[in-house]
């Protein structure tokens, strides 16, 4: 019975011995009854990453940050070593890079496999994995801002260069000088125009009052004048000169005989004809048709 009860509280001791480990191990995220695969990697800062911390390959959690060691006599002065599944195999080339985990400024491994290859060699427990440090959000921002403000304060001194030589020559003083010129020019401008405005403007305005008086007494003269009687008027001495054409054209009267009969142009060209014959023989022979005596004596 003696032997019972310390056998008894033995195997009950180690049961609790084994929750314990167990517990701490499964709050720590680490699964002890399954088989893992360690990897190192040596970084020259941790930004934040702490033990525990998860490991990732394209955003699932394959792992976690199992220890992180340090030797400050060294450029790569973290070691980090992480846990990650057995089945899970990384081929050369493979990265582990220091990423953001968040908003909250936690940090994480993440493995960057390269793109697959059949042939491609692997690394093996306990291998040391290339590593990469990704800058986060707010180290991005301060990167901008603080190159923001480095442009601006040289934009600032080259400003102020360029105010300082202008005020150690005699540029000022000729610039202030010009602005009284123009000013001085301006004032001129003013004054004649405002003369012009006195002087000048009442005879234009009566001018332009005038003329639309005028404009007022054609427009009314106009709107009396009797158009529709002068355009009746026209169209009837119209009728009339088309109904003379319709005679001429008809052959009828004797405007349209003088026109269409072809006789009376040969009579009358005979005419013409014989009587320049007898102006010809007139001008030959005028003893013919006239007899001149002082006395009154015929010739015979």
């Amino acid at each position: 019975m003696k032997y019972t009860r310390e056998i008894k509280v033995g195997i009950l001791a180690i049961v609790c011995v084994f929750l314990l480990i167990f517990g701490f191990n499964y709050l720590k995220g680490v699964n002890i009854f399954s088989s893992v695969l360690s990897y190192h990697g040596r970084f020259a800062v941790m930004s934040g990453l702490e033990e525990q911390a998860p490991v990732y390959i394209r955003g699932y959690k394959v792992g976690q940050v199992n220890k992180i060691r340090y030797d400050f006599t060294k450029d790569s002065a973290f070691i980090v070593d992480i846990n990650i599944k057995s089945d899970i195999a990384l081929p050369h080339g493979t990265q582990m890079a220091l990423v953001s985990d968040g908003l909250l400024g936690g940090m994480a491994i993440e493995l960057r496999i390269p793109q697959y290859e059949e042939k491609a060699a692997l690394y093996k427990r306990g291998d040391y994995l290339p590593t990469l440090v990704v800058p986060t959000l707010v180290q991005n921002l301060q990167a901008g801002l603080l190159q923001n403000l480095n442009d601006a304060v040289i934009e600032a001194k080259a400003l102020v260069a360029t105010a300082n030589r202008q005020l150690e020559g005699d540029y000022l003083h000729s610039a202030l000088h010009n602005i009284d010129s123009v000013s001085h020019e301006l004032t001129g401008t003013s004054h004649a125009l405002k003369v012009l405005m006195a002087d000048r403007m009442p005879n234009i305005v009566n001018n332009v009052d005038s003329t639309m008086d005028n404009l007022n007494t054609i427009t009314h003269d106009i709107r009396q004048a009797n158009i529709k009687g002068t355009v009746a008027r026209v169209d009837t001495a119209v009728d009339h000169v088309n109904y003379i054409l319709a005679d001429v054209r008809q052959q009828k009267g004797t405007l349209g005989k003088l026109i269409y009969d072809k006789s009376l142009y040969t009579n009358v060209n005979t005419t013409v004809v014989a009587a320049d014959s007898l102006l010809v023989d007139l001008k030959a022979h005028p003893k013919r048709y006239v007899h001149f005596s002082i006395f009154g004596k015929k010739d015979k």
